[in-house]
């Protein structure tokens, strides 16, 4: 959704999509009518496209292997292909098991406008119930930020971008 109101066409895979909706969506990945298309790590398993120029990670996968199989997706049958991926903190060790994997150093570039930093965000206090609990304090919901993060720390939600070139 991101992408497209960049006015990116982009079009999304994952398991919750319909095998039909999957088919055309990476149908018109591969007829150009659709310049990116976002994948789940399961559900791009097995695409395969010619001339496929750049896989970006959006994250690291928190298993190596499953590094590999995302990269693959790009320079087959003897094509050239670029891997961008981002990595913040929480995934330097990730970073650290591809590396041991592929036996190769993955070149990071620090001279970019986003450097990795650390910063807290403080959680929202919790809100007042005005009946009901005697006014003590309840929280109504989980922060966002703890939920993205928890969801991160699981594994869920890993994908990837690939653009046609």
């Amino acid at each position: 959704k991101f992408l497209t109101r960049k006015n990116i066409k982009a079009e999304a895979i994952h398991g919750n999509k319909s095998q039909n909706a999957r088919q055309r969506a990476l149908g018109n990945f591969k007829s150009g009518e659709t310049r990116v298309l976002v994948a789940t790590d399961i559900a791009a398993r097995g695409i395969d496209v010619d001339d496929l120029e750049y896989v970006i990670n959006i994250d690291l996968p928190n298993v190596a292997e499953t590094y590999v199989h995302r990269i693959g997706r790009t320079g087959r049958a003897g094509n050239r292909g670029t891997a961008y991926s981002f990595c913040n903190a929480e995934e330097k060790e990730y970073l650290r098991d591809i590396e041991k994997l592929i036996d190769k150093s993955i070149q990071v570039i620090d001279n970019h406008p986003y450097p990795m930093m650390n910063f807290e965000v403080e959680a929202p206090k919790p809100r007042v119930s005005k009946r009901g609990n005697g006014g003590q304090q309840k929280p109504k919901e989980t922060p966002k930020l703890e939920q993205k993060s928890s969801a991160k720390r699981s594994g869920r939600k890993r994908r990837y971008f690939g653009k046609r070139g």
